[in-house]
């Protein structure tokens, strides 16, 4: 649909021009307008077209400013629109990277429970050697199997724990140290549990950029057993510190009878 305004200056133009029939008819007749020299009629008809002129040229500035400014409005549209399908696709982006971290998480979380699951069974295998019948048989073969069970249960950390609470109630200087690398056995095992551990440790940080599940994983009984062992470890003869000579691997499982 036409914009008014071009219905406004079609009907001055009309009005114009009817207005300048009649002065022609009524003033000047057009018999004697015809008589008029080329240049008269031509001044006379450029003064009678120039408001005319005007007024149009008015009109076209105000269609173009309109034009413009539907264009700008439609070109701000497009913006927001792009802006908006931006958003979504940041907001997106961020929804899938979200699920990957907690996919990678929850894949993380049951491959830490099963080499807790591990450490929990070669700190029981250290446990053994160290205080039970293969090694000072404080501890009864019944209450090894009950421990055991309790990490069967899914107590992964019980024999951490006893380790951590035996090397607190030992009081000469070299039995710390025996409890984590007096014979090959047990060096095989602190060897092993330490590996076990910092393997787990490094799965932790590429899986958690907070740190919070490393923190937790080091404030567990596994992790202050691995403090201990490393602190051991450092002090134990070269031959068993050197994981190369005693190992770290349970290949038998089962504890030494050393």
């Amino acid at each position: 649909m036409p914009d008014w305004r071009i219905w406004f200056g079609l009907a001055l133009t009309a009005g114009w021009l009817i207005l300048g029939a009649v002065y022609i008819e009524q003033a000047i007749g057009w018999d004697n307008i015809s008589a008029q020299p080329a240049d008269v009629i031509g001044s006379f008809l450029e003064g009678a077209f120039a408001p005319l002129a005007f007024l149009w040229l008015v009109i076209g500035y105000f269609l173009q400013h309109k034009a413009l400014t539907q264009n700008t409005e439609a070109l701000q549209m497009q913006f927001q629109e792009i802006q908006r399908s931006a958003e979504q696709a940041v907001r997106r982006t961020e929804t899938i990277a979200a699920s990957e971290r907690h996919a990678r998480q929850e894949t993380f979380m049951r491959i830490a429970d099963q080499v807790k699951r591990q450490l929990g069974g070669i700190s029981g295998l250290l446990y053994i050697s160290s205080q039970g019948s293969a090694g000072n048989g404080k501890v009864s073969d019944e209450e090894m199997a009950r421990y055991w069970s309790d990490l069967n249960r899914g107590d992964t950390e019980v024999f951490s724990r006893l380790m951590l609470t035996t090397h607190l109630a030992l009081d000469d200087e070299d039995e710390p140290l025996a409890l984590f690398y007096g014979t090959e056995i047990r060096a095989r095992h602190s060897n092993n549990f330490i590996f076990t551990f910092e393997r787990l440790r490094q799965r932790t940080r590429d899986a958690d950029s907070d740190g919070m599940l490393e923190d937790a994983i080091s404030g567990s009984a596994h992790g202050f057993l691995y403090r201990l062992a490393i602190n051991y470890r450092q002090r134990a003869p070269a031959e068993f510190a050197d994981v190369e000579v005693p190992g770290r691997d349970n290949r038998a499982m089962q504890p030494s009878r050393e």
